[in-house]
């Protein structure tokens, strides 16, 4: 199966009214091409970069998509979830006030995951790694979404892109602690002050709480609501064997990554549209000022979130730089999530 992938070419001179104008004729494009029918209530799924990180992409970029929507009276808003592990984005107080100072206040800003990340829903997939994926739980609130990445290198996978967005972007707490880890959370008795905060976000009692604080594993779903909501740290998923799978050893994450991705599309009508530009060897997740490593090469647009991400990765390669985490295309081929066949279209 061949997907079709739309694009115009960009470089650091493109200014920001042009990108508008250019997000907006790629949207104006695939609906006409692709026969698409919008739904009335579209998120805009995009990431609001960490506290100190310069180079995500800054939601001016994202106006002509905005006023595209708002044109055809189409409620939008930006939709996102919490991150895992500690800064300024692991949980919603936090993160909404880290987006509003990057500048995200065009629209309402959902965190599909809740307070914590512990509001989730089980996506059934039933695929080698994952039976069920955890996913935000408001995300089953709608049939399609707009989903924005930024092309760019990633520590773990390799590359970041829209195969990335949707899996650890959809993903709530329990999800990434099952890519990453496969871990369950353990009390740090040293740490506990017997506070019984961690229980009252426990939806599956597993919590026991005295002189020697313990989670009963056995009702434990993983989903991490009382490590993210422990005032003290005391709550970790964080071992030796833990640590070695986060960084990917003994741990097989790209196909998990995979995997989370093809939960977090399933039964939806996606629009994908990657920006090639502000291109980094690090995610948007790292609270530091970065280098870009390439020059900015183009904006995309697809229904198919591998193919989309195919595209920017032969670009990239085409001038010179390649991206580790090239087998999560074949896998995500593999498994259903898209093809690795498209057809490039340039726009003028």
């Amino acid at each position: 199966m061949n997907s079709n992938v739309y694009f115009r070419r960009i470089d650091s001179t493109t200014d920001i009214k042009t990108i508008q104008e250019i997000s907006k004729q790629l949207l104006a494009t695939i609906m006409e091409k692709e026969n698409i029918t919008l739904k009335r209530k579209i998120p805009l799924k995009v990431h609001f970069g960490e506290h100190k990180n310069v180079t995500f992409i800054r939601p001016e970029n994202y106006l002509g998509i905005i006023d595209y929507l708002q044109e055809r009276d189409i409620e939008s808003c930006y939709i996102e979830t919490n991150v895992l592990y500690g800064g300024q984005r692991y949980k919603k107080e936090l993160h909404k006030k880290t987006a509003e100072a990057h500048g995200f206040t065009q629209l309402p800003i959902i965190f599909a995951d809740g307070e914590h990340g512990e509001n989730f829903a089980e996506v059934e997939i039933n695929k080698k790694h994952f039976k069920t994926f955890k996913v935000g739980k408001a995300f089953l609130d709608y049939d399609q979404l707009i989903v924005i990445s930024h092309f760019k290198g990633h520590m773990m996978a390799g590359f970041g892109g829209a195969i990335k967005q949707l899996s650890m972007g959809h993903a709530a707490k329990g999800g990434k602690i099952a890519m990453h880890m496969g871990e369950k959370p353990q009390i740090v008795n040293r740490k506990c002050k017997q506070c019984n905060l961690c229980k009252t976000r426990c939806n599956e009692d597993a919590l026991i709480i005295g002189k020697k604080s313990k989670i009963d594993h056995h009702k434990c779903v993983g989903c991490g609501a009382c490590m993210a909501i422990c005032p003290h740290q005391a709550i970790s998923v964080f071992s030796l064997k833990s640590i070695l799978k986060f960084l990917g050893i003994g741990n097989a994450f790209i196909e998990k990554l995979v995997e989370g991705a093809y939960a977090a599309q399933k039964g939806k009508k996606n629009i994908y549209m990657n920006y090639a530009m502000n291109i980094t060897a690090g995610c948007d997740c790292e609270p530091r000022k970065m280098k870009p490593i390439m020059g900015d090469f183009g904006i995309f647009i697809s229904t198919d979130p591998v193919a989309i991400d195919k595209a920017c990765y032969d670009i990239a390669k085409e001038k010179g730089k390649t991206f580790r985490g090239f087998k999560a295309f074949a896998y995500a081929e593999n498994i259903g999530l898209g093809s690795t066949n498209y057809t490039l279209h340039e726009l003028n």
